[in-house]
């Protein structure tokens, strides 16, 4: 009976570390901004692309939030304007830059990023996002 236990523990603890770790999705809103993206507050001149954003003080954690990743999924509007701006997809994003206080979203994607997940016309949505 002891052999029996130690496996049932090896394979319980094996278990729990294969575990897949569980991200919980944070809700809060989006706006975007355009071109040009440099200079940025976290790399300066280094173009990082158009799949980038900036983030608010929610998110900001004293500079430390240089160069996350989220993923952004549009989860309904914010304005009577656009009904049902979101396309149903995600966005993978990095943090380039700090959206001043004042800024109207959690996160403030290019405006490249904010289309690939809403209609640029809605100007702010509701979002979901995670590291």
């Amino acid at each position: 009976m002891g052999f029996e236990f130690r496996v049932l523990m090896v394979v319980m603890v094996a278990t729990v570390v294969c575990l897949p770790t569980v991200t919980f999705a944070v809700h809060g809103t989006a706006t975007f901004y355009t071109p040009p993206y440099v200079p940025s507050s976290c790399y300066g001149y280094k173009n990082d692309g158009v799949m980038i954003a900036a983030a608010s003080d929610a998110i900001w954690d004293k500079r430390a939030a240089c160069g996350r990743m989220y993923r952004v999924k549009c989860i309904g509007a914010t304005n009577q304007g656009i009904p049902q701006p979101c396309k149903g997809t995600s966005v993978v994003v990095k943090i380039v830059d700090y959206c001043p206080p004042g800024c109207h979203g959690t996160i403030d994607l290019s405006k490249e990023a904010f289309a690939k997940i809403a209609n640029t016309d809605a100007g702010k949505i509701k979002i979901e996002y995670t590291r």
